[in-house]
């Protein structure tokens, strides 16, 4: 099919890459820690862990699992934990053992954790002790049947993981109370795992390596099937854009959004892996003066994350004392890059934020922007290599390239299916193997691809759709704005109206100063008719704004207003 976008490639960019390059996740593993052995791999709290280390701890975690705790292949084990050195060495040794990693978000409620836990049917969990007391209240109704228990600070030094510890439970009290008999701990499993065989299991690109799970904040969490396959192929794909700009065993990728999220999963774990790079881990991101002290210790020279982390990094005094000479990299995923957030950040860094697009059910990648582009231009970039996309019509027709609509993907990082949904599956996946992403799309006369929203995210005011993205992008560039979200909200005369959400920057700015703002830079039905202002926003764990709470809490207030009424 035609893919107008090749053309805007930078020289060195492939059009396509070999999925097939690496028989498994494993074997490129194994190669990246031969070849880079004595160098860092990952850094937490001022602990390095080598890539000689982490192979040796997750040969060692890997041993376990198959001789202690009897797993056998194609068994799920669940990690919940945020970014700490145990992570890599926990997913590494259980893909090692041929087992599938099922990645939990450690904020998850008993509820949650206890739908993920039985859809995965995952035998063991490695968690962390911070979020025990949750696993507690649901562990006997769910398969689990080991339970791996580590600290924040069990894998440092162990006079400073002690003081860690001990000022995480008592000081802070983060570590509520709980009780998981048989529970062993993750230092206890290494130091038995070292004195066992491990046995390489045969495996190939077909064999599933992570149910990645999705769609929790829209309704019952599914799993995403992701083989190592399509995982090689989105690392292969990143290194296709990105690579040029990246020198191998030379690269510093600060990680601050959660490995368990798919974006920094592939694009910072397993592409610097591959690469030979170190992964900067940092606990706890929303801690931003704690956060820009790590980044004073390090010449970093890479770095992802989402537009609300850009926007918070950019609006601290001391971040804009940090050195950048070194920095090659910015890439923002996860959620849409706001013009002023972009724009700010390339004026204090040097460096222009890339922005990718992906869905979990893509591995994530799908576009990205080429890495000689000079300046912000509103889009998601041009399809990855060895990607195919096309618009569709509400009937799921192709249209034409210069037309709007729903944007669909093909290509070998898409997901085999949903875990155990076939129906879920066939509604997203036709039978020619295209995924349909619920974005409405458009490309520009240069193949860039422009993200118009969401479709369930769409406002309809008197026959117009309204797009939010493109609302919250206006009201971000006034300067007294910190964070906008833009919803739907319902009104007789024209179907919705739009409302907005601020959190301000400035306590001097009124609701007339947005109205006015939007005047200038938008056509009258797409100007706010409801201005509400907050101290912050509901977001998830990786900082992206749920529209969705939003929408339910004003639907909420709208009712109990009609009931009073009457």
């Amino acid at each position: 099919m035609d893919k107008p976008w090749l053309s805007r490639y930078p020289n060195d960019v492939p059009e396509n890459i070999n999925p097939d390059q690496y028989p498994s996740l494993v074997e490129m593993f194994e190669q990246s820690v031969h070849k880079f052995a004595d160098q860092p791999a990952f850094v937490n709290m001022g602990s390095v862990m080598t890539f000689r280390k982490l192979e040796e701890r997750s040969r060692a975690f890997s041993a376990y699992l198959q001789n202690e705790l009897k797993l056998k292949k194609g068994d799920r084990v669940a990690i919940m934990m945020p970014n700490l050195l145990q992570y890599p060495v926990a997913l590494f040794g259980i893909l090692r053992a041929g087992l599938i990693a099922v990645n939990v978000n450690p904020l998850y409620t008993p509820r949650e954790l206890e739908h993920q836990l039985n859809d995965a049917n995952a035998k063991a969990i490695v968690i962390v002790s911070n979020f025990a007391n949750t696993l507690e209240q649901v562990v006997d109704k769910t398969p689990i049947k080991h339970v791996v228990l580590t600290s924040l600070g069990q894998m440092l030094p162990r006079a400073k993981g002690t003081v860690v510890d001990f000022v995480v439970k008592y000081v802070k009290g983060m570590v509520p109370k709980y009780n998981l008999p048989g529970a062993i701990s993750f230092r206890q499993a290494l130091h038995k795992g070292r004195r066992q065989q491990y046995v390489k299991p045969f495996m190939s690109g077909d064999d599933i390596a992570f149910l990645q799970y999705t769609g929790g904040t829209t309704g019952v969490a599914k799993g995403a099937i992701l083989t190592h396959r399509n995982m090689i192929a989105n690392v292969l794909q990143a290194k296709g854009m990105y690579g040029p700009v990246l020198q191998e065993g030379r690269e510093l990728v600060v990680t601050a959004l959660p490995l368990y999220h798919v974006f920094a999963l592939t694009v910072n774990c397993l592409l610097f892996v591959e690469m030979g790079g170190q992964n900067l881990l940092i606990t706890n991101p929303r801690d931003i003066p704690g956060f820009i002290k790590e980044l004073q210790k390090y010449p970093f020279t890479a770095i992802t994350g989402v537009n609300t982390l850009f926007n918070a990094l950019i609006h601290n005094e001391d971040f804009h004392e940090l050195d950048f000479r070194g920095l090659r990299l910015s890439v923002g995923g996860g959620m849409a890059v706001q013009r002023a957030v972009a724009e700010q950040w390339k004026k204090t860094t040097g460096c222009l934020l890339l922005e990718g697009y992906g869905l979990t059910e893509c591995s994530p990648l799908v576009a990205a922007y080429p890495y000689d582009l000079e300046e912000y231009n509103g889009s998601i970039g041009l399809p990855v290599p060895g990607t195919e996309v096309r618009i569709v019509d509400e009937e799921g027709q192709p249209v034409s390239d210069d037309s709007t609509g729903e944007l669909q993907v093909r290509g070998p990082q898409v997901m085999q299916g949903y875990w155990q949904r076939v129906e879920a599956t066939k509604e997203v996946i036709n039978q020619e193997g295209w995924l349909s992403t619920g974005d409405i799309v458009k490309f520009d006369e240069d193949g860039f691809l422009h993200i118009v929203d969401r479709k369930k995210d769409m406002i309809l005011v008197s026959g117009f759709n309204v797009y939010p993205n493109e609302i919250e992008d206006v009201i971000a560039l006034h300067d007294k704005v910190l964070e906008v979200a833009a919803i739907g909200e319902a009104n007789e005369a024209s179907g919705e109206l739009v409302k907005v959400y601020i959190v301000k920057s400035d306590n001097s700015l009124t609701k007339e100063d947005v109205i006015a703002h939007c005047r200038t830079h938008l056509t009258g039905y797409k100007v706010p008719k409801r201005v509400e202002f907050r101290d912050d926003l509901p977001k998830t764990n990786v900082g992206k704004i749920l529209r969705r709470v939003l929408r339910e809490e004003n639907d909420a207030k709208l009712t109990q207003t009609a009931e009073k009424t009457v």
